[in-house]
């Protein structure tokens, strides 16, 4: 695309950024793209169609989704090889972010043609800053596998990752996932449910990830549309001494590993020695640590405390003697 003019370039590829559900948030620059370009690759030429009619753009369409995306390709390196000007859209948000269209902007740059990214709305973002749970360095993982076991082996590495990460999920499946990152994540973390983003039923909430599942289950609506996920561990917790100190302690890491040796309640003062946890807190990410791992590391005394429905007492003694 000419910066001057506007205008679309013959034999170059626009990936565009298209509207995640309120068709006003396209960028004026995607419009002018969608109107010009001779061809338009989309997801779901039906999905699509709606969001030409409403810009006003008449292209040729052709489908290019995940089980065509190997001839997809061929045929746009073939139009952009003629000299024509080719557009790739997913039904929302931007091709190849969790959608297809890596595979056909591979093959377009492998032919030599120029690939021209032009970004816009994204679920992912729009959820990040509207949650509150996000400073920094966040991770985007997408769909997590569809499999139980699979989902729970990976949710336990993204609990032990040292920042927020991000997830999509689709309502068939959001009851299931909401308990599994409740199970992977323990005591501490926090979670922001995006649901319909853009769209009029839209809901944001913000919660332990412990109540999730209650706040779904409040209203069977909530078992319709699509989700975004953003989930802030516990694993990571600053020690206390910020960058002089050097990097945060893995608190879930760190327990897992004393609780194969040692008994919970002498896991818990040990790591209370080297964070700034509280000690409430790393009791409860203890327990569920123990459990989640079926470790046999709850001593006498804790299990007594426990049943009795009190936390097992610190011992201040050895806490001073350290």
């Amino acid at each position: 695309m000419s910066g001057s003019t506007g205008s679309v370039e013959p034999g170059s590829l626009y990936v565009v950024a298209t509207p995640i559900g309120h068709l006003s948030d396209i960028g004026g620059r995607a419009a002018e793209v969608l109107r010009e370009v001779d061809l338009v690759a989309a997801e779901d030429t039906r999905t699509t169609r709606v969001l030409l009619e409403h810009l006003g753009a008449h292209p040729q369409t052709m489908s290019a989704h995940r089980h065509n995306e190997h001839a997809a390709a061929r045929r746009i390196v073939e139009a952009l090889g003629a000299g024509r000007s080719v557009a790739l859209v997913s039904d929302a948000g931007t091709p190849a972010v969790s959608d297809p269209g890596a595979r056909i902007v591979d093959d377009v740059r492998r032919a030599g043609h120029r690939v021209v990214p032009v970004p816009g709305p994204s679920a992912p973002l729009a959820l990040v800053s509207a949650s509150g749970l996000v400073e920094g360095p966040f991770h985007f993982e997408g769909f997590l596998p569809a499999r139980a076991k699979a989902r729970d082996a990976r949710l336990a590495q993204l609990a032990r990752m040292p920042h927020p990460f991000v997830l999509f999920e689709a309502p068939h499946r959001i009851a299931q996932t909401l308990a599994a990152i409740a199970r992977a994540s323990g005591a501490g973390s926090r979670i922001a449910i995006g649901r319909e983003l853009t769209k009029r039923y839209e809901e944001i909430h913000v919660c332990d990830v412990a109540d999730a599942t209650a706040w779904l289950d409040a209203d069977e609506n909530r078992l319709r549309g699509e989700y975004v996920l953003v989930v802030s561990p516990a694993a990571a917790v600053d020690d206390g001494q910020g960058a002089a100190g050097g990097a945060a302690v893995d608190v879930a890491a760190l327990l897992s590993e004393l609780l194969a040796e040692i008994p919970l309640s002498r896991a818990v003062r040990l790591v209370g020695r080297v964070t700034s946890v509280p000690r409430r807190t790393l009791y409860a990410m203890a327990l569920a640590t123990a459990h989640r791992v079926g470790a046999n590391a709850v001593d006498e005394g804790d299990a007594g405390e426990r049943s009795a429905g009190k936390e097992p007492a610190a011992d201040d003694a050895e806490d001073e003697r350290g």
